[in-house]
Parts: C-alpha cells; sequence; structure tokens
C-alpha cells in the first residue's frame, strides 16, 4: 500500500507531459496553417499532404489497377452535344404533338376563332373610323358587323342566285359542247369511233349505278358537313362581335397568362402582329377585288355563261394564295371551252394568266409593300402544310399564320438584343471608343434620331383585339 501514492504520482506526470505535448503539436498545427493562409496555400491542401505522408505504400504482391476515367468524361463533346439537343428536341416534337392533336380534335372551333380574326382585321377600320366621328363603342360595334354581315350574305345569296338562274342554260350548253367534242373526236385524227365514245359513256353510267350507295353516304356526309358549316359560321359571327366589341380587354387578359419576364415582349410583338395581320388582310381583299373585277370584266366580254359567279368564285379563291388563283381560272376556262369552245376557252385563259401576272408583279407588292415579307417557297410550303392538315380553312390561314410568325420573331430577336445590350455592363477602358462610339470633343451635339425607325406605338381605340 506504500507504493500505491507513488505510482498514482508518476501516471500523473505522465498525463501532463503528455498533455503538454499534445498542446504542443496543436500550437505548432495552428502556426503551419496561419503560415499557408498568409502564402495563398489551401488549408485542406496542406493537411492533406500531411495526410499523405502517413498513407502507407501498397504491398508489392497486390495487382496493377488502372484508374478508370468519369464516364461523362469518357464521351466525346460532339456526342454530348448531340444528346443534349436530342432530347429538347424530343420534347419539343413532343409538344407539338400534343399540341396538333388538341387542335385537331376541335378544329371547327379554332377556324371559327381564326376566321373571326381575319373578319375582325378587316372591319375593325371601320370601327376605329366611327369612334372618331364620336359613336360609341357598341354602336360603332353594331353598325360595322351588321352592315359587314348583311353584304357577306347578300354577296352569297347574289351567287346562289345567278348559279341557279343560268343552271339551265348552262346544262344545256353543257350538252351542246358534249356533242361537238363528241363530233370533233369523230372526225379528228385520233381515229376514235362512235362505238368507243359509247362504251365510255356506258362505263361511266354503270360506275355510277354500281356506286350508289357510296354516293348516298357522300351525300349524307355532305349534309354534316353543311351542319358543321353553319355552326363554325355562328362562331366566327359571335367571336368577331366580341374581338371588335372587346378586344383590348382580351388582349390584356392573354398578356396576363404570360410570365412576367416575358411579357413586356410579348406586349410589344401583339400590336406589331396585329398590323402585319391586318395589313395582309386589306391587301388580299384589295387584290381579289381588282382580280375579280379585270377577270370577270373579260369573261363577260367573251359572253361566257355565269360571268358574275365566276367573278364571285375567283375573288373568293385569291385568298388561297397560289393555290386559289389556278383553280379559280382553270375553273372559268372549263366553263368557257364547254359553253363557247376552244377559242374562246384560249382567250380566257390569256386574259386570266395577264391578270395574275399584273398581280404578281405589280399589285401584291405595290399594296402589300413591307408589311408582309413571307418567301414564296414559304408560302407553297406552308399552303401546302396547312391543306393537308385542315383542308381549305387551313390553306388559307396558313400565310397569314407564317406573316404573324415572322413579325413576332423578328421583333422578339430584336427586343432580346436590345435588353442584353442594355443590362451589359457600359465599356471601360482604351477600347471603350471603338465600343461606344460618340462625338468628338469639341464637336457640336448632333440631334437624336433615335427611334426614327422605330414602329408608331397603337391607338388604343384603333388597335382591336391587340391593343395595349
Amino acid at each position: 500500500m506504500s507504493k500505491l501514492p507513488g505510482w498514482l504520482g508518476q501516471l500523473g506526470g505522465e498525463l501532463t507531459r503528455l498533455g503538454e505535448r499534445l498542446d504542443e503539436r496543436r500550437a505548432e498545427s495552428a502556426a503551419e496553417d496561419d503560415a499557408a493562409v498568409h502564402e495563398g496555400t489551401p488549408v485542406r491542401a496542406r493537411a492533406g499532404e500531411r495526410s499523405s505522408e502517413h498513407v502507407p505504400p501498397p504491398p508489392a504482391y497486390a495487382p496493377s489497377v488502372s484508374a478508370r476515367p468519369d464516364p461523362v468524361a469518357a464521351i466525346p463533346w460532339g456526342m454530348r452535344v448531340a444528346a443534349e439537343a436530342g432530347w429538347r428536341l424530343l420534347v419539343l416534337a413532343g409538344t407539338l404533338w400534343v399540341l396538333m392533336r388538341v387542335i385537331s380534335a376541335v378544329q371547327l372551333v379554332v377556324l371559327a376563332f381564326v376566321a373571326a380574326l381575319l373578319v375582325t382585321a378587316m372591319l375593325q377600320p371601320t370601327v376605329a373610323r366611327l369612334r372618331r366621328y364620336g359613336l360609341p363603342r357598341g354602336l360603332a360595334t353594331a353598325v360595322t358587323a351588321v352592315l359587314g354581315f348583311v353584304i357577306m350574305g347578300l354577296v352569297g345569296w347574289f351567287v346562289v342566285w345567278q348559279v341557279m338562274d343560268n343552271l339551265d342554260t348552262l346544262s344545256d350548253k353543257v350538252r351542246t359542247g358534249i356533242d361537238d367534242l363528241k363530233n370533233w373526236l369523230l372526225d379528228s385524227p385520233f381515229h376514235v369511233t362512235d362505238k368507243q365514245i359509247n362504251d365510255i359513256a356506258k362505263n361511266l353510267s354503270d360506275t355510277v349505278g354500281t356506286n350508289t350507295e357510296a354516293i348516298t353516304s357522300a351525300g349524307l356526309q355532305g349534309v354534316t358537313v353543311m351542319v358543321e358549316l353553319l355552326t363554325g359560321m355562328l362562331l366566327a359571327m359571335f367571336s368577331t362581335l366580341f374581338l371588335l366589341y372587346d378586344g383590348k380587354r382580351i388582349w390584356h387578359w392573354v398578356l396576363k397568362l404570360v410570365p412576367a419576364q416575358a411579357r413586356p415582349g410579348v406586349a410589344g410583338a401583339g400590336p406589331r402582329a396585329w398590323r402585319t395581320l391586318t395589313a395582309y388582310v386589306r391587301g388580299t381583299v384589295i387584290v381579289a377585288l381588282i382580280d375579280a373585277i379585270f377577270i370577270g370584266l373579260g369573261i363577260f366580254f367573251l359572253d361566257v355563261p355565269m360571268a358574275v359567279p365566276l367573278a364571285v368564285f375567283i375573288f373568293l379563291f385569291a385568298f388561297i394564295p397560289l393555290v386559289g388563283a389556278v383553280v379559280s381560272g382553270a375553273l372559268a376556262v372549263v366553263v368557257a371551252l364547254v359553253t363557247q369552245g376552244v377559242f374562246t376557252a384560249l382567250l380566257v385563259l390569256a386574259v386570266v394568266l395577264a391578270v395574275q401576272q399584273i398581280e404578281g408583279h405589280i399589285l401584291q407588292p405595290f399594296i402589300l409593300g413591307r408589311a408582309v415579307r413571307v418567301h414564296p417557297l414559304a408560302v407553297v410550303l406552308s399552303v401546302a402544310a396547312g391543306g393537308m392538315i385542315a383542308g381549305i380553312g387551313g390553306a388559307v390561314v396558313a400565310v397569314p399564320l407564317v406573316a404573324v410568325t415572322n413579325t413576332v420573331v423578328g421583333y422578339l430577336r430584336t427586343y432580346g438584343q436590345e435588353e442584353s445590350r442594355r443590362h451589359s455592363p457600359p465599356p471601360h477602358g482604351s477600347t471603350s471608343l471603338d465600343a461606344a462610339p460618340g462625338p468628338a470633343p469639341g464637336s457640336p451635339p448632333e440631334e437624336s434620331d433615335e427611334g426614327s425607325d422605330e414602329e408608331p406605338a397603337p391607338d388604343t381605340d384603333t388597335a382591336g383585339p391587340k391593343t395595349s
């Protein structure tokens, strides 16, 4: 028992010396860290170096294993870019496919609303003019809509009346024309016999007789199409009324659906898109009216039956670029061929070609001008795509849709460049004069012409459904 206090004293002394050594090492490590901070060396790197000194090397019998690179680093840069672009394109294609499926499901509503936009673009300047004369908005809208719909209805009634009134005469002339064609074939150098012509007529008759059910079903389908057409016309009329009367509020509501960051750009692109659409509709109406008048006069003076209905058809088909002019001109030539003969048909063809050449080289560039600038290839492709997707209605709205999209994309691109330039830091240093040229020192200040190329702000009373 006498040795226990001495042993405890030695143990306490050893613990004291061990604590002093630990304090000394802590002080040394703290001094090294301070020195590393002053020298700019990361503390973790120094600690890693110290720890790596105590890591034992692998034994000699251990197999050598080469380090494998990161899988991301092993993929070439071009393949990474292609993969990134590929899955984004797949997402866009899927979104577009879903959008097209939705549009095809409600195709009648979409076409009716687009037709209402086109009619509104044509009638809205009249509403604005009546507002400037002092009429209230509701009265100006009612007067414009009633006059517009009455004129359209009278034109349709006049066409139907002319067709029904000349139907008997046309059928007689068609029979006479067919007999003349038969006689010409019999006397022609093609050696066509009367038996061959009768066999062709009999085959046609048998074909019609065997396909009676198909013709009946096509007639029933035609009744369904007429019902859908009347429904679309009613939707277009109601939509036109609301767009003429409350277009400004509708546009402001649409802007609220746009994210706040993109709202200023969309708000600036909307009026410009509306001006493009208005210019397209006005120019197309004027060009179509000129075509209908001159071709109709040529047909009338050549004594071709149904000159007025054919002129109206030419006016309506002019809203389908490229294809409409060809179809309406071919219809006029066929009617002249059947009723008046080959010589009159050639004269009608000459009149149609002359008017269309004047339209393509003089009227459209002068009337439309720079308001609607679409490449001919874009026109052809858009009309073909619109016709494949939505028939005649898609072909009609394809070109104005492309024109409006071109205007919106161009404005948003310019707006984005201006925003990035506005938020970029100002130039400084020795190259500041090159980056931001200005007047030389001591020169008189020049008058600013900034905004001379800027489009004027739309009038809130005259900007239609997209005023802001």
